[in-house]
């Protein structure tokens, strides 16, 4: 199996120059100009929605961990109004 691995990354392609069927120019094979700032706008575009759920995400985290520690101290007070100290103390 090495072997086999090894010969097929020493042997060179038949046709290294890759050359083009006849009758078609770089310009017909190729994205050009309108297919780079197409992907240029998709990779901005995705950048920036995932920049905004991050956002989004990290907000509704901290309001579920601001509720919790409403909750907490409610439940805190709501202990301390019924006579109940806490544990370990009389």
């Amino acid at each position: 199996m090495h072997h086999l691995l090894l010969a097929l990354t020493v042997t060179p392609s038949p046709d290294p120059t890759g050359t083009l069927r006849p009758g078609l120019s770089e310009d017909q094979v190729t994205p050009g100009t309108w297919g780079f700032v197409l992907t240029a706008f998709i990779v901005i575009l995705t950048t920036f929605l995932i920049v905004d759920m991050v956002r989004r995400i990290r907000r509704v985290r901290y309001r579920a961990q601001v509720e919790e520690a409403r909750m907490a101290a409610e439940a805190g007070d709501q202990a301390d109004e019924n006579g109940d100290a806490g544990p370990g103390t009389r």
